[in-house]
């Protein structure tokens, strides 16, 4: 716990510094580019912009590859102005999925495959505000995920029975920064209720502590490409410690977008996944057309009603001795007292 703790801190310290030293660091070099390569931002346009008229609700829905210990998935979800100010927004951003079996026999949570169907929730409230040259966004957000989990066989060629349908859930925040080249998102993801659970007579399922930083850099206005490092940690200890990730997300159109993931950890090792998102109702400073005549028009608006990432309730399991040896009769008291039996 204390690992934990001082991870956080550290973390938390280093995003405070890296969001500070944005205006007068990397947010002085993108501006002085900007001025001297496409104008100010006045001669942009982007001072004169109305938030109220430019930021509108969007829906649509997303679907995702299974990744490292996050499932196969598809659903819905919606980004909704709350109230919106001269330079700022306050949000509600909600999705629903529905959670699909591994594919393959390859599971995502280590050993144990995810089977059948279960629906998972996002939400988000959060606060996003611009500076005043309105060359940067800055934001906060929290809310809640909640992940039902069916199972089933187990590809490690161990014979599992009694297979159950398992509940976690968690509380998130994030803080964000973000201009028309960088961005940058420290979040935190915490199980929170019964984080474990039996799986099965084999194996038992946690939910993790998750804690990381992503930087992205936008290489065109449609291409970026984002690295990160991440630490998890769990009550049943065998996936503790850090990770890397990389992404490269591509807009094929208005609304429209399509990622490649990669990470790697010791627990998890080498993961791949992909997603897609379509959002309807997206403001029209981000159509085509507007886009090669004002990138940082487009790149500003669409920050303040970016959905959040880091959503999903990330799980793994382990083996359980104590539930190995006990028959069907008393597997279950078995794995939950075994020190009594």
């Amino acid at each position: 716990m204390k690992k934990i703790f001082s991870f956080s801190v550290s973390l938390l310290g280093s995003s405070s510094f890296a969001l500070a030293s944005i205006p007068f660091g990397i947010g002085s070099a993108t501006a002085q580019e900007a001025k001297t390569t496409q104008g100010t931002a006045a001669d942009l346009g982007v001072m004169s912009i109305s938030l109220k008229d430019a930021i509108q609700p969007n829906f649509g829905f997303q679907g995702a590859l299974q990744g490292a210990g996050t499932p196969n998935q598809a659903g819905i979800g919606g980004f909704l102005p709350l109230a919106i100010g001269d330079n700022s927004v306050f949000f509600l951003d909600a999705q629903a999925n529905a959670n699909f079996a591994d594919y393959n026999n390859y599971s995502s949570i280590i050993n144990t495959t995810v089977a059948g169907t279960t629906i998972s929730t996002s939400s988000r409230l959060g606060y996003r505000f611009l500076n005043r040259d309105r060359s940067w966004m800055f934001g906060v957000n929290a809310g809640y995920d909640s992940r039902p989990m069916a199972t089933g066989a187990a590809d490690t060629g161990v014979n599992v029975r009694n297979s159950s349908t398992v509940f976690y859930q968690q509380v998130a925040a994030g803080l964000e920064a973000a201009s028309n080249t960088w961005s940058f998102n420290a979040y935190a993801l915490v199980p929170v209720g019964t984080t474990n659970a039996v799986l099965n007579s084999v194996y038992q399922g946690g939910a993790l502590d998750t804690y990381g930083l992503d930087v992205a850099y936008s290489i065109t206005p449609d291409l970026r490409a984002s690295v990160g490092c991440y630490y998890q940690s769990g009550d049943l200890n065998n996936a503790d410690g850090s990770g890397v990730q990389g992404r490269l997300a591509y807009n094929l159109t208005n609304g429209l977008t399509v990622g490649a993931n990669l990470s790697y950890d010791q627990a998890f090792e080498t993961r791949f996944s992909a997603d897609l998102k379509y959002r309807f109702g997206s403001n029209g400073y981000g159509a085509p057309s507007n886009r090669k005549q004002q990138p940082v028009v487009m790149s500003i608006v669409q920050a303040l009603s970016t959905t959040p990432s880091n959503r999903d309730v990330r799980v793994h399991d382990a083996f359980t001795p104590d539930c190995w040896i006990c028959d069907d009769f008393k597997m279950v008291l078995c794995c939950e007292f075994p020190k009594m039996l």
